[in-house]
């Protein structure tokens, strides 16, 4: 997944959707810079040009902002949802716990029956990744394949309201986490209990998947 390769007629569009929906899932945060142009076009196997394009179309409707001589920048992962943004931003971290609990008890418990072999295999790919991270100890990029692991697990829910609704989570549980965690030990030592999580969605055992990640959450 690292090179995520584009077969589509509209090269532009296909590419300009795929960084919406990891803009969405809160790989990158508002101010943060893209990668470059020669970064994304092997990320992409794709042309400058169409690189062009779809920052262009990104930019166009909001989502980046580009600098000339600096690179492309986010500028809103959710740019129709801002009060809530706003909410969440400035929630207190006792609130924030809460919601996101009830949060993901019911995404855990919808991917048990909706979640799809695709899912299945996004899912498992971004676990292997967060242990590869934890063990090379890359906090940075292990934050980020958590991240996407519990975002993918939302996006299998098959609701997509619950789905935006853990991505915008997803955002405010990024900024805490790169404040929190400065080592990778504890997504080495909670690794376990993620792989866990995966194989109850495999097998669509909702209680056990939920218990997990009661645990998770409390860790």
């Amino acid at each position: 997944m690292n090179n995520t390769r584009l077969r589509r007629s509209s090269l532009p569009e296909e590419m300009a959707g795929t960084l919406q929906t990891q803009l969405s899932e809160g790989k990158w945060l508002p101010k943060e810079r893209l990668p470059t142009e020669p970064e994304l076009m092997k990320m992409f196997g794709v042309s400058r040009s169409t690189v062009r394009e779809a920052i262009r179309i990104l930019s166009h409707s909001g989502w980046v902002r580009v600098q000339q001589g600096q690179g492309t920048f986010v500028e809103s992962v959710l740019p129709d949802t801002t009060p809530f943004s706003n909410h969440l931003k400035n929630a207190a971290e006792e609130h924030l716990d809460e919601v996101r609990m009830l949060l993901e008890r019911k995404v855990v418990e919808k991917a048990c029956i909706n979640r799809s072999d695709k899912d299945l295999e996004s899912m498992s790919w971004y676990l292997s990744e967060r242990k590869k991270f934890s063990e090379t100890g890359n906090v940075r990029e292990c934050i980020d394949m958590d991240i996407a692991f519990h975002t993918s697990i939302a996006k299998a829910s098959g609701n997509p309201i619950l789905a935006d609704l853990y991505y915008a989570f997803a955002v405010r549980l990024k900024e805490h986490f790169i404040q929190f965690f400065i080592t990778s030990e504890d997504f080495s030592i909670s690794q376990v209990l993620h792989e866990e999580l995966l194989e109850s969605i495999r097998v669509q055992n909702t209680s056990e998947a939920i218990r997990l990640i009661d645990l998770i959450a409390h860790q």
